[in-house]
């Protein structure tokens, strides 16, 4: 997978919403840095605190990256074969701690977290802003949609429903956490069907393609509520 992360982006052509250039006046004027750190919780609602929560494949929390304690291994996932082919991360885990930290030190719009399933961290998630990512210049967003990354880390939960699982819970826990949010996206690439197929599983549709930097994309979208039937 490409990111669209924007934090590793250039995202000046972006239209920012006053909510967000409030937060980082607040910082402006906070020379302690504790306006900045409100910025970081309120673009995405404290993703820290959605969960624990149980789930059909066991008990799952969304824990936000930690460099020292994950970076070595989402660095192994990254190199699996079947996850570089879509990530493009594979190499050192110095290429994982840059695209990590990337979003670590930057406003708050993206964040990377492990999922952690009964205890075991088993996937990587990034959660993100997709109205002020450059997923934006690419498809119409709505205000506070919320994006979705996710890769399942060892073949042996792969194939079993466990991500369609843990997909459909993180997408409930984004739209009851974040009342805004109306929308939860999601970009797979076209040709990883597996991914494409856990995310139809979990309840999302299938929107439209779109090209993006590195790859042709499905466009998936999961609604609050479901659309009026026909």
């Amino acid at each position: 997978m490409t990111s669209t992360d924007a934090s590793a982006d250039d995202t000046l052509d972006l239209h920012l919403p006053e909510e967000f250039v409030a937060l980082f006046r607040s910082g402006a004027d906070d020379p302690a840095g504790t306006g900045t750190a409100r910025a970081r919780e309120d673009l995405l609602d404290r993703v820290a605190d959605w969960g624990p929560i149980g789930t059909p494949v066991g008990a799952f929390h969304l824990t936000p990256v930690e460099v020292e304690r994950h970076v070595p291994l989402i660095a192994r996932w990254m190199n699996d074969p079947a996850v570089a082919a879509y990530w493009q991360l594979a190499g050192p885990q110095s290429v994982t701690e840059d695209h990590v930290r990337a979003q670590l030190t930057g406003d708050g719009r993206s964040v990377p977290c492990v999922g952690v399933l009964d205890g075991v961290p088993m996937s990587y998630w990034e959660i993100y802003r997709a109205d002020l990512d450059p997923l934006a210049r690419y498809c119409p967003v709505r205000p506070h949609d919320t994006g979705v990354h996710v890769l399942i880390g060892d073949d042996a939960d792969r194939g079993q429903g466990i991500g369609t699982a843990l997909i459909r819970t993180v997408s409930d826990l984004a739209l009851t956490a974040r009342p805004a949010c109306t929308r939860v996206l999601a970009e797979p690439d076209v040709r990883n069907a597996p991914s494409v197929a856990a995310f139809l599983g979990a309840g999302f549709r299938l929107h439209t393609e779109i090209d993006l930097p590195g790859k042709r994309a499905a466009l998936l979208v999961r609604e609050r509520t479901a659309p009026d039937s026909p």
